[in-house]
């Protein structure tokens, strides 16, 4: 899994220089109609990816009298400015809007694909005086399909998809595994949970950017699967680190080491793609060939494995591994530098335990 820094919308960006008011007026054309729109909100490593597949597979190649409208929309203006421009270099002919803040997109666009950070960023998006439900609610009686790929906690996933649905739109979460990799692939798996209707609305959209679409029941459902296989996940990695440290402290060359776990019962995704050890995988590139950089970050695999722990907590079900590994990743992140790296670099931080004892 890949992923890098997120930029957040954890401020409304007024526009005020006079140089990025005209770069805006390049992209907003004449508004296409708001049904024929579609807007993306939030441009960091996974959703610039995303976008661009939507975008390519979507509305470039649209065939319709009308031209769909692409409404893009980031914490960091520069960062919607700087993907749009590239698009427009591809697609000279596609309108493409920047905008400011969640209600203009949502005011120019029916159909809202957001991939934010966590949490408070989604309840800010969707609820906060600058967000969606408020255009909606101007709107009034326009239909709205909104689609949340935000990996966040589940109670908050549902109480937004509530208000959502009482304002008239249609909702589901969509998290995504694959990584940066697989979001520039177009591969990306998606777990939905949201109403039928919302699910087939929402379908076409998904499977511009993604291979593996699964309707996992009603709202939450999607969070809940997303959460359990990252919660394997980072156990997964503790363990192939711990693995590999030992069996290389005990003179095992790592190539021979991996290829056996790989060919046999403790075979994993931690072990056959994202092994930590460099030269462990021969022919392959995982993070650690190049210092753990460009990886899905230790400190939002330490968020997924607190959101599992607090999902079991409200369901009273026992997690030990989960939280032994969340006081690992807790460790590994109170180092800034390692905290950006990819989780794999949980190795790293074990290899030193060693180097002190």
């Amino acid at each position: 899994m890949l992923q890098s820094r997120v930029p957040t919308l954890s401020k409304q960006i007024k526009i005020t220089s006079p140089q990025i008011t005209g770069i805006l007026r390049r992209y907003n054309h004449t508004a296409a109609p708001r049904e024929h729109a579609i807007a993306f909100i939030g441009l960091g490593a996974m959703g610039s990816q995303m976008a661009n597949n939507l975008f390519s597979k979507h509305i470039a190649v649209a065939s319709s009298d009308q031209s769909p409208a692409f409404v893009v929309c980031d914490g960091l203006q520069k960062v919607a400015i700087a993907f749009a421009t590239e698009l427009r270099e591809r697609f000279p002919r596609a309108q493409i809007d920047v905008v400011d803040t969640p209600y203009d997109a949502t005011t120019r666009a029916s159909t809202i694909v957001t991939m934010l950070p966590s949490s408070p960023q989604v309840n800010q998006v969707y609820l906060g005086s600058g967000g969606i439900l408020p255009a909606i609610l101007s709107l009034r009686y326009s239909s709205t399909l909104a689609i949340d790929s935000t990996t966040l906690d589940i109670t908050t996933a549902k109480d937004v998809s509530a208000q959502m649905t009482k304002a008239g739109a249609l909702m589901v979460d969509a998290p995504v595994s694959g990584g940066v990799v697989g979001a520039a692939a177009g591969t990306l798996s998606f777990m939905v949970g949201g109403s039928p209707e919302a699910f087939e609305k929402a379908k076409p959209y998904l499977e511009k950017m993604g291979k593996n679409i699964v309707h996992c029941g009603d709202s939450g459902t999607g969070l809940a699967v997303k959460i359990c296989n990252n919660l394997i996940l980072g156990i997964n990695q503790v363990a192939v680190a711990e693995a590999m440290l030992l069996g290389t402290s005990l003179g095992l060359e790592p190539s021979l080491l991996a290829g056996v776990i790989n060919n046999s019962t403790g075979r994993c995704w931690p072990s056959s793609v994202n092994n930590p050890v460099q030269g462990a995988l021969p022919g392959q590139s995982p993070p650690c060939e190049r210092d753990f950089q460009g990886g899905f970050a230790s400190k939002l695999m330490l968020k997924d494995l607190n959101l599992a722990l607090n999902a079991a907590k409200s369901v009273g079900v026992p997690v030990p591994l989960g939280k032994s590994s969340v006081e690992v990743y807790d460790d590994v992140t109170k180092i800034p530098e390692r905290a950006n790296k990819d989780f794999s670099v949980v190795y790293q931080y074990l290899k030193d335990q060693v180097r002190k004892e």
